[in-house]
């Protein structure tokens, strides 16, 4: 460990158009808050930084279809978020939002120093313009047909339907999702920062000088990197976002991606506006940018080619990007509400936030894609949590009530087993350090369950229940060994579990040193607090700081694997469960609020694809079409052709003559519907064999978007052979 060395560490700006998900606290906000508690255990300067990001189309578009603003859509989204993340115990420094004042002033100041000293290119290109809404288009809101799959509803920039990445130029018959007009081509400039003029340094600044990343970081710069590096705008064309500082840009906004990571900057400033300097263009400290993989390129290439060429900041000492997190086997989908929300999960749940960070950080995706079950969480809530954690620490604290009336016991007949066990703690100590330390939480928070076991297993090996019938001094012993490592848990498990291990606290009458305890972060402390030479009192522990608590014991990180933590004669507060057992009732419930969303996602799906229009196919002339010869005719006899699934045999009365036609319609009709049936063919098609059987023909046939073929058939009957044209 280092010594106090100043750490900043920044969460991946949450997109301000929807709550909060498990996926995203899995990928990020979890490992970080479990990183931030751990340094300041250990006495590090720390600072925690995050908002949202309220800028962007898909704001925009949010707001026109619900008929608000912009800053409506981001003002009720920004107090989700926020609240949400205090209700996990995730309490970052400051949580601002980049439509703030000073974050507007602080991206417009970052961007017009580049400008001035020459650090953008600027390039002319054609886009799409609404002359109607007199507004260039971002690809959002240019929709039409998909070429790949005919969903009529595709956007310029992807096709939701079949997911199919696209350009606006791709789009069959493109409208503005504004005015539905047709939109046109016009010339518009932008800016560019020149990432290939950045690669160089990059590639000795990554690829030589951070080997220790994570592989997934690492080898995803690597392929970028490789790929070659283009220039990437850093302005489009919208009315929301922050004006371009430069004259005569009306309608040109930064471009969020350019905006957003200059928001750890901006909230920085806006908590410490005298000192934050320090911590973004001092050299002793570390920045740690916590995000998910689609975050991967903009914290490790975009962002720091932005800081370099601004040419005064720090650059990232890491970043600890994770995979991402599945859901029940399926990728979390914001838009089909597959997805197990932060915000719902606390009211559902209330009391058991920690149950959740527990199972999010022992499935965390840190190196490949993960999947969370509610039966997975159920079981290592209850078999974990419950049944190891919780047992032990129930029946240490019950057992010292009912013999000791609740007081410390001294250790008068210590046994091997007794100092072997709390010396095991140790290694484990050093591990659970070593783990946290390298950014490899699953395995950290392995480390701290082995804590719990080793205490179950002792408990249950020394059986002090039996033991005090015989020799209440052995009892003694063990029960004193037993609330050590209770003790420990509650050092151990406070980065992890902070509510669980403020209930242990009280059950074991010990305070913890200030800076430690979930409930901070309330509002951004006053300048004078973190004055230069002062150490941030509140948030950094083992300075010699006053510490505040009731209890006159006092955990440090330090103590964690000592044998005294609690002194013979210790008073312990009343006995309460730490952990509830989940019932299946309520697994159940959560499984079926996700079928009721996937069901309706099917629904909603089939009726689009009902709905759905296959492009028009290449014109024809009239000639062409005069050569057709299609007629009415009636359905005599059929029946299915052997050993297909899909064929029918119809032999038909063409009003000309009768004649066989086999059609691939025999999952839509049975031989017994098509009896009798007046239909309209293709009268003049090439015969052909299918199957062995000549098919003289063709039946018309209407074909949905979902696949489903309906019979072409006259309002009326008419006489076979009726031509149709």
């Amino acid at each position: 460990m280092e010594g106090n060395k100043r750490t900043l560490v920044t969460c991946a700006l949450p997109y301000a158009n929807g709550p909060v998900h498990i996926g995203h606290l899995a990928g990020v906000y979890i490992p970080a808050d479990i990183y931030v508690r751990y340094l300041r255990m250990r006495g590090q300067d720390i600072l925690f930084v995050c908002g949202s990001d309220e800028h962007g189309v898909p704001i925009t578009i949010k707001a026109k279809k619900q008929g608000v603003t912009p800053q409506d859509i981001v003002d009720r989204y920004h107090s989700i978020i926020k609240n949400s993340f205090t209700g996990l115990g995730i309490n970052f420094d400051i949580y601002s939002r980049t439509t703030s004042k000073v974050h507007s002033e602080n991206a417009s100041a970052f961007f017009r120093k580049l400008y001035d000293e020459g650090k953008f290119i600027t390039r002319e290109s054609e886009q799409y313009y609404d002359t109607e809404a007199k507004t260039f288009l971002a690809d959002r809101y240019i929709v039409g047909t998909c070429p790949r799959c005919g969903n009529p509803g595709a956007y310029g920039d992807q096709c939701e339907k079949c997911g199919s990445t696209l350009s606006p130029e791709e789009l069959i018959d493109p409208k503005s999702a504004l005015s539905g007009s047709a939109p046109e081509k016009r010339k518009t400039k932008h800016w560019y920062l020149p990432l290939d003029q950045y690669e160089p340094w990059l590639r000795q600044w990554i690829l030589d000088g951070h080997k220790e990343w994570r592989s997934n970081v690492y080898g995803q710069c690597k392929s970028w990197l490789d790929g070659g590096l283009q220039p990437r705008a850093v302005s489009r064309d919208l009315d929301w976002g922050i004006p371009v500082p430069v004259e005569g840009t009306d309608g040109k906004v930064l471009y969020v991606w350019f905006d957003a990571p200059i928001g750890y900057i901006s909230n920085t400033k806006e908590l410490l506006p005298q000192s934050w300097e320090k911590w973004w263009k001092d050299t002793s400290t570390r920045l740690i940018h916590f995000i998910g993989k689609d975050n991967i390129v903009f914290h490790c290439i975009v962002f720091p080619s932005m800081l370099k060429a601004e040419g005064s900041y720090i650059l990232p000492d890491n970043v600890p990007a994770n995979e991402f997190l599945n859901l029940e086997g399926d990728k979390i989908s914001t838009s089909r509400n597959w997805a197990v929300w932060l915000n719902e999960y606390l009211e559902d749940f209330k009391g058991q936030e920690d149950v959740l960070r527990y199972v999010l950080c022992a499935t965390a995706p840190e190196t490949k894609d993960n999947d969370f079950t509610w039966k997975d969480f159920q079981t290592r809530n209850n078999s974990e949590l419950v049944a190891i954690f919780g047992n032990f620490v129930n029946r240490a604290v019950v057992l010292t009530q009912k013999y000791f009336g609740g007081k410390v016991p001294a250790s008068e007949k210590p046994e091997a087993i007794d100092s072997e066990t709390l010396a095991s703690i140790l290694p484990v100590r050093k591990s659970l350090e070593g783990y946290l330390e390298t950014f490899h939480f699953r395995e950290a928070l392995k480390e701290a369950m082995n804590i719990a076991r080793i205490g179950n297993k002792y408990i249950s090996d020394t059986e002090p229940w039996k033991v005090a019938k015989t020799d209440m001094a052995r009892c003694a012993s063990i029960l004193n060994t037993s609330l050590q490592i209770c003790a420990d848990l509650a050092i151990a498990f406070e980065p992890f579990l902070p509510f669980s291990c403020e209930k242990l606290r009280s059950i074991l009458r010990v305070g913890i040193e200030a800076g430690c305890d979930h409930r901070k972060g309330e509002g951004a402390p006053t300048e004078n607090f973190y004055a230069e030479g002062e150490s941030m009192a509140l948030h950094t522990v083992g300075q010699g700081q006053e510490t505040r608590s009731e209890y006159p014991i006092i955990l440090r990180w330090d103590d964690l694997g000592s044998e005294s933590i609690l002194p013979s004669g210790h008073e312990l507060g009343e006995a309460s469960l730490l952990f509830a057992k989940i019932e299946d009732a309520v697994i159940d419930a959560q499984i079926e609020k996700l079928k009721a969303s996937k069901k309706a996602n099917e629904q909603a799906a089939k009726a689009a694809a009902a709905q759905a229009v296959e492009p028009q196919k290449e014109t024809v002339s009239f000639d062409d079409f005069q050569r057709m010869d299609i007629r009415t005719a009636t359905v005599l006899e059929a029946e299915r052709v052997p050993k297909t699934d899909k064929l029918l045999k119809l032999t038909i009365d063409t009003g000309i003559d009768r004649r066989v036609i086999v059609s691939g319609i025999a999952e839509f009709y049975s031989p017994e519907q098509m009896v009798g049936k007046q239909i309209c063919i293709l009268a003049n098609l090439a015969p052909r064999k299918i199957k062995g059987i000549e098919s003289q023909g063709m039946i018309l046939m209407a074909k949905q978007g979902d696949g489903k073929m309906r019979v072409v058939s006259p309002e009326e009957v008419l006489s076979n052979g009726a031509q149709i044209g």
